[in-house]
């Protein structure tokens, strides 16, 4: 019959469609970054070396590697849960969901005239039904959209086998909605989008106020507490408590009642008998281990006030003494730069960095409130120059453009930075970007530069290139300093549903902390709501389909 002909099309091809939406990792060959894999190529981690270093470095590498990272960041971006707020208004004038019948219940029988009846009707044909429509199809939008959202996450998380979760910023849709509502998105947000999982609590962390706490901050063994694997490292966003010239203390409260704090930071060593020890002779013996452990520092950073004007004064020097804490209490810069760095830094936080029009999508960008609501920040796209430069780069970082004339000659420390806030996604390195200019009053060539930003994959090209330059800002090749920063693309749908997934070891033979980025996509919604369409389709025309064969094998016997 037709039935059976369109099943035998429908039901295998629903059946893959299954099966790449719940293996999708495994299709699109999705994994953490292997450090055996990644010791093939250089890695910009927090700085490297000029022309003619970067081949040295890489075979160095490939010595001794740890097989699976011990350090596996599943991030996901902007989230951005909508909710009642953005749902059709229904019942607004007390009416109930259908306001044109209200006639029916106020008035008697005897009372309603033809023009009544026929109004009625009418209003409830043209405004009512497809008011009702309208709100039903935005309803089952958004519960569509918590499980695509679930299924992201549910996978990801099953699949690559992370050891930490972070959501960078912009967990719920709007900062200006009511307490009401926001717990009703958060609600949404634990128990449907990130069900089983569990906010950091101020047991599990240390939040530091000065510089004299700074002996109380946590530190563990990595990996020791597998709870971490469900535990959300949730980053506060614009939508979740507004930039600084909106953002006040009831929103804070709200956001680090349900959520966690938003400014925080753990310190992770490494345990002795962790893998990435290696039994090579140029392996450091396991008895330094003790006295100096490779430590990975995480400092999660409100960044929505980094910049003024801000409305909360209070609310911003917290924030600041928390960026000052977590640099004083940074681990001392090495000795030199063959010296060995025990300590990688991670910082997650939600506005990216400065960066200059034409890298990323989003290009600098600020928006203020009038001067009758404050001045403050209304909108950004990019930390300012100078709270990126001196905050970030030279503060948590440590980096300099002085070369010989620093600590460590400029380079900083290993690590790398994670955002949001951009949702088209964004991988960058931040480096010092030097040139010789002739000074016309004197004729000396004189040392100048600053901080730019070029793709992270044209990096190797771009310093290349620069070659001569390099060679000129000091005696022998020059290191320069630089850092990668990642900007999660959002695991909203209209961005294909992504997830980043980053590595980190520590590398025994460099004496050094390395990262590496990959990222995951499932698609657009459209292909989870086809492919569970598809499936019901395939289960309703299977169940007609056995109730009409055992119909036919019946009815012989009744005849």
């Amino acid at each position: 019959s037709v039935l059976f002909r369109a099943l035998q099309l429908v039901l295998p091809l629903s059946i893959l469609s299954l099966t790449y939406l719940y293996l999708y990792p495994f299709v699109h060959g999705c994994a953490f970054p292997s450090p055996v894999a990644s010791s093939h190529h250089v890695s910009f981690n927090a700085s490297f070396i000029g022309p003619g270093g970067f081949q040295q470095q890489a075979d160095q590498a490939r010595a001794t590697i740890p097989p699976i990272a011990p350090f596996r960041l599943l991030a996901l971006g902007d989230p951005q849960l909508e909710g009642d707020s953005s749902l059709p208004k229904l019942n607004e004038d007390g009416k109930g969901v259908f306001p044109s019948l209200h006639p029916f219940w106020i008035y008697s029988p005897t009372s309603l005239n033809f023009g009544i009846i026929r109004n009625a009707f009418r209003d409830l044909i043209i405004k009512d039904i497809p008011k009702l429509a309208k709100y039903s199809q935005k309803w089952l939008d958004l519960l569509g959209n918590d499980f695509y959202l679930a299924h992201i996450y549910r996978t990801m998380s099953w699949w690559a086998e992370p050891t930490h979760l972070v959501v960078l910023g912009d967990l719920l849709g709007s900062q200006w909605v009511s307490d009401e509502e926001f717990d009703r998105r958060s609600d949404r947000f634990w128990d449907r989008v990130f069900k089983g999982a569990e906010k950091v609590t101020d047991e599990t962390i240390y939040v530091g106020e000065d510089e004299n706490e700074s002996a109380a901050e946590r530190m563990e063994v990595l990996g020791a507490d597998e709870d971490w694997r469900t535990r959300i490292i949730a980053v506060a966003g614009n939508h979740d408590i507004g930039y600084a010239g909106d953002l006040d203390e009831k929103r804070i409260e709200r956001f680090e009642r349900r959520f966690g704090r938003v400014n925080w930071s753990i310190r992770f060593t490494l345990s002795p008998t962790e893998p990435t020890l290696c039994d090579t002779p140029s392996s450091i013996s396991n008895d330094t281990r003790p006295d100096d452990p490779p430590t990975l520092r995480l400092i999660i950073l409100n960044s929505m006030n980094l910049d003024t004007p801000a409305l909360s004064p209070s609310l911003q020097s917290s924030t600041y003494d928390f960026l000052n804490t977590a640099i004083l209490t940074q681990s001392p810069l090495p000795q030199s730069p063959e010296g060995p760095d025990h300590t990688g830094t991670i910082l997650l936080t939600h506005i990216p960095l400065h960066k200059r029009e034409g890298v990323c999508a989003d290009a600098p960008y600020f928006n203020f409130f009038s001067g009758l609501e404050g001045d403050g920040v209304k909108e950004q796209n990019h930390l300012s120059d100078y709270a990126s430069r001196v905050g970030i780069l030279e503060g948590i970082f440590g980096m300099s453009g002085e070369g010989h004339n620093a600590a460590y000659r400029g380079l900083g420390r290993r690590g790398m930075v994670l955002t949001g806030h951009d949702h088209v996604g964004c991988d960058i390195w931040h480096f010092w970007n030097a040139t010789m200019n002739v000074d016309n009053e004197d004729g000396i060539e004189k040392l100048v530069g600053g901080w730019d930003a070029v793709r992270y994959a044209d990096a190797a090209d771009f310093v290349q290139q620069h070659d001569v330059v390099i060679h000129r800002m000091a005696e022998g090749d020059r290191p320069i300093p630089g850092l990668r920063e990642t900007t999660v693309r959002s695991m909203m749908g209209e961005f294909g549903g992504n997830a980043g997934l980053l590595s980190g070891w520590f590398d025994e033979e460099l004496q050094e902390w390395r990262f590496e980025y990959a990222s995951c996509k499932l698609g657009v919604q459209h292909i989870w709501w086809a492919i569970h369409i598809l499936a019901l389709v395939a289960l309703l025309m299977t169940v007609v389909g056995i109730v009409a064969f055992i119909a036919e094998q019946r009815r012989p016997a009744i005849e």
